[in-house]
C-alpha cells in the first residue's frame, strides 16, 4: 500500500502499473531474480544484497517516499493491557530505549550490536545499511503515534482502496505508556 501511495504521490498512476501481490514476501527477491517483474519492493539487507550481486539497482526508498509512517505497531487485547500494565510499560520503555540508541549512536556502533541478527552479512555491510536508514531519517524519535501519523496511515490505506471510512484514533491507539 505504501508503494502505491509513493507512486501516486509522484505522478505515477498505480492503477496503470501491474503490481503483483500474489508472491509471498519471502519469495519476492527470488521471483525478481527469476525474471518476474521489472521492479521489486524489498527490505534491507535483501535489497542491498541483490544490488551487490548484480541483479538490479536500488532505485528509491519506499519508506522515504511514503512519508512518516509508524510502520511497526504492537497490538494487544484491552484485557491484556489492563491485566499486565508492567509488561506493556516495560515493552514500551524497551522500544523507546532502542529508538534512543539508534538516534545517539553511529551506524558502526549500531552494526556492532545488531549484526548477529543478520548472519549472512558482515558488520561493514550492516553498517552501510544502517547508514542508509540514518540518512533518510527512518527511525521515529518516540513510540508515541500522533493523530497526524495515524491519519497518514489512513490516507495510504484509503489510497489503496482498502478503507471506506476513517477509523477511531482514540479507540485504536493507546499512547498512555508512550507519554510516560
Amino acid at each position: 500500500m505504501t508503494l502505491e501511495y509513493a507512486l501516486n504521490t509522484n505522478n505515477i498512476n498505480s492503477q496503470e502499473v501491474n503490481i503483483d501481490t500474489s508472491i509471498d514476501f519471502a519469495s519476492m527477491s527470488g521471483a525478481f531474480i527469476g525474471g518476474i517483474g521489472d521492479y521489486v519492493a524489498l527490505f534491507e539487507p535483501t535489497a542491498s544484497e541483490l544490488e551487490k550481486e548484480g541483479y538490479g539497482y536500488i532505485v528509491a526508498s519506499i519508506g522515504e517516499l511514503g512519508g512518516e509512517v509508524p510502520y511497526t505497531a504492537y497490538n494487544a487485547k484491552k484485557s491484556y493491557i489492563k491485566n499486565n500494565p508492567r509488561v506493556i510499560e516495560g515493552f514500551t520503555k524497551a522500544t523507546q530505549r532502542g529508538l534512543d540508541y539508534v538516534h545517539s549512536h553511529s551506524a558502526e556502533e549500531i552494526a556492532k550490536v545488531i549484526t548477529s541478527y543478520f548472519p549472512d552479512n558482515s558488520e561493514e555491510e550492516v553498517a552501510e545499511i544502517v547508514q542508509k536508514y540514518i540518512d533518510i531519517d527512518s527511525w521515529y524519535e518516540t513510540t508515541y503515534i500522533s493523530k497526524q501519523n495515524f491519519k497518514h496511515i489512513e490516507d495510504i490505506i484509503t489510497n489503496a482502496g482498502e478503507l471506506d471510512k476513517s477509523a477511531p484514533y482514540n479507540k485504536l491507539v493507546d499512547n498512555t505508556y508512550a507519554k510516560e
